[in-house]
């Protein structure tokens, strides 16, 4: 039996948010589309409706729709006679924080063309009310951080169908050059190199006998403790931050023997962790596989 994708109208006062609201749906796995006309939002969930891959969809509608936006209200209503489910999130300020936040972007706002910014946002106010009065969650963004904002979305529009949070494992050889998407990179050229061991230089840190030999050395068992140990802490500070995925390289001076032993290690602590683990040995045969 399938589901009926989640339909979801992010709307409110100009500035209040809806920008990074939108970039947060798009990582909890929403389709999502910003300043569509009104005229077409119709089409656009029909559309949605009959795509059996899209689980979720996120519309980004506000008062820059210009002279499209008074046909919103009649949209809902074809919505609701249609009987296609959908919600409203309204995103909302106070007056001071966005006039604030103009200052900061030095953007205009959309009905600034012929009045003053505190007339312009009273303008918008007045016209967003009965909209505001129809959403099935509002949110004032006023005392929000982009991150707290992002963990309200979370919470409350998290789709079943979302890919988990992933640490991705890259072992890779600094004269080769650093994995440029890396958020965490650790350096193991330190260790003793197998590489200088005639019978270990054609193997790779995947084989038992490379690992057996750089884990012999207690400073490796230290490392590799005191590394499991940092990720221990940081992946979670990673996951509250709303980031979906983090990227963790692990270099030594060719990317075949230590870098490779060290990924594994590490990837099989985060696995028993339960955490989603993707590896891969960028400059040892560029093998690549989840666990």
């Amino acid at each position: 039996m399938t589901t009926a994708p989640r339909f979801i109208i992010i709307t409110g006062l100009s500035g209040a948010g809806r920008t990074e609201a939108i970039r947060a749906f798009e990582d909890l796995g929403y389709f999502c589309v910003d300043n569509l006309p009104p005229s077409l939002a119709a089409k656009f969930a029909e559309l949605v409706q009959r795509s059996p891959d899209v689980h979720g969809a996120a519309l980004g509608m506000d008062i820059r729709g210009g002279s499209f936006f008074p046909e919103l209200a009649a949209v809902l209503d074809e919505f609701e006679g249609a009987g296609l489910p959908y919600q409203i999130l309204f995103l909302e300020a106070d007056e001071e924080t966005l006039i604030h936040r103009y200052k900061l972007s030095r953007r205009r706002h959309p009905l600034e063309t012929d009045a003053r910014l505190v007339e312009a946002l009273r303008r918008e106010r007045a016209a967003m009310e009965e909209l505001r009065g129809r959403a099935d969650l509002v949110i004032d963004t006023s005392e929000l951080t982009p991150l707290q904002l992002r963990q309200r979305l979370n919470e409350s529009f998290r789709l079943v169908e979302t890919l988990p949070f992933q640490v991705r494992l890259v072992s890779f050889g600094f004269k080769h050059g650093l994995p440029k998407d890396a958020d965490l990179v650790f350096d193991v050229r330190f260790l003793p190199n197998p590489h200088y061991v005639e019978a270990l230089q054609p193997l790779t840190g995947t084989d038992p006998n490379v690992d057996a030999y750089v884990m012999g050395f207690p400073v490796a068992r230290e490392t590799l403790e005191r590394l499991e140990g940092l990720l221990d802490f940081l992946v979670p500070q990673f996951k509250r931050e709303g980031k979906p995925v983090i990227t963790v390289a692990v270099g030594c001076t060719g990317g075949q023997h230590r870098s490779v032993v060290f990924a594994e290690h590490l990837a099989a602590h985060l696995t028993q962790s339960g955490e989603t683990v993707w590896i891969e040995h960028r400059d040892a045969g560029h093998q690549r596989g989840s666990r």
